[in-house]
């Protein structure tokens, strides 16, 4: 059974008291709830991690080393200047799906560079909790294609 790591970064343990027109109104435990429905029809393994600090992202990519096949990545603010994240991803060689709850490229101009954007296979965003389900089922199909 292929097994993901779905990791967040900065104040995404807040959702649900954070502004709702921009990140709707699910706390992370109830998109995390959404995302095992998901990957319950997809027959696959989801391992949840959320902290708001960069090192223990790191540390909790290289713990998972050989254990996972993909990562489902919302690195919050990181997203922006997160480079020993962005390390630890490279070094993982696994396939990364970036996502945001909002639209980057509809919000400010600071928030419209991610340094993860040209080492993931491909961004989601803008479609609220949806952002991380549909990140699962493309990497999910990703990864059994190429395992053939």
């Amino acid at each position: 059974m292929a097994s993901f790591l779905i990791l967040n970064g900065p104040n995404i343990n807040m959702l649900g008291r954070r502004d709702a027109s921009i990140y709707g109104s699910k706390t992370l435990e109830e998109v995390n709830q959404e995302i095992k429905w998901v990957a319950n029809e997809l027959g696959v393994e989801v391992i949840f991690y959320q902290s708001n600090l960069e090192g223990e992202l790191v540390t909790c990519i290289q713990e998972h080393w050989g254990k996972i096949q993909g990562i489902v990545l919302n690195a919050g603010a990181l997203t922006h200047y997160g480079l020993s994240l962005k390390d630890a991803l490279i070094d993982s060689r696994l396939p990364v799906v970036e996502v945001h709850l909002s639209n980057p490229s509809a919000r400010e101009d600071w928030r419209r560079v991610s340094v993860i954007s040209d080492i993931a296979r491909g961004q989601i965003a803008g479609f609220g909790w949806r952002s991380y389900t549909s990140a699962l089922k493309v990497l999910a199909e990703v990864v059994e294609e190429e395992s053939r």
